[in-house]
């Protein structure tokens, strides 16, 4: 894509919204009211906005690399705290996809520099449900339940957050999970049972 190309793109896009709308960025400027934390991957195929069909300003949008979120990550953190405690968002969403790059990355036994100690949290992941991934005999299978299970697995880690377990208690926060299959464009909710999950360690988590 040419650089410039898109600064046509935007005075474009400027022009189509104000011609359905005269007030719309005075509007969007006023301020923000998302019901919704969206926790995706950096993935460029997979654009927040756009697969759920909604709006500037509807959202607030964090994306890294496979969709991580580690407690030792201030960003991270400090994302989910401002959009939790102080946005009052509703809803948090951690959405992985099918064919993730970050994922395949972790499982290669690779020197990747940098990114070693942030693909260790995926490789964590893989630890954690190993005797369940191993028996997958289908490569390409086995992946797709990865992503499904660091999905789950970073879905918890939003649960030990304090701001998180705060507006649990105090407004009834609730999390999903979810993944967008790149081959078909569906989104899909895992319907994790979180309870079950937390129900043994919970106490070990609880802060607030």
């Amino acid at each position: 894509m040419e650089i410039n190309r898109i600064f046509t793109n935007n005075q474009a896009w400027i022009d189509q919204k104000i011609k359905s709308d005269p007030q719309y960025f005075e509007k969007l400027s006023k301020g923000q009211y998302p019901d919704i934390l969206y926790i995706g991957c950096s993935d460029s195929r997979v654009s927040a906005e756009e697969l759920m069909g909604v709006s500037p300003g509807d959202v607030f949008v964090l994306r890294n690399i496979a969709n991580v979120i580690p407690n030792s990550d201030i960003g991270s953190q400090s994302v989910i705290s401002y959009a939790v405690s102080y946005l009052k968002v509703k809803h948090v969403v951690v959405c992985g996809h099918y064919n993730c790059g970050g994922i395949k990355a972790a499982m290669e036994s690779a020197d990747m520099g940098i990114l070693n100690s942030w693909l260790r949290n995926i490789r964590d992941v893989y630890r954690l449900h190993r005797a369940e991934l191993d028996v997958i005999t289908d490569e390409e299978e086995r992946y797709r339940r990865l992503v499904e299970l660091n999905v789950q697995e970073q879905c918890v880690n939003v649960l030990k957050t304090a701001d998180v377990q705060r507006a649990n208690k105090e407004r009834n926060l609730s999390v999903h999970g979810w993944v967008f299959d790149l081959k078909t464009g569906q989104l899909r909710d895992l319907k994790i049972d979180f309870n079950s999950i937390l129900s043994d360690i919970k106490k070990i988590y609880k802060i607030v």
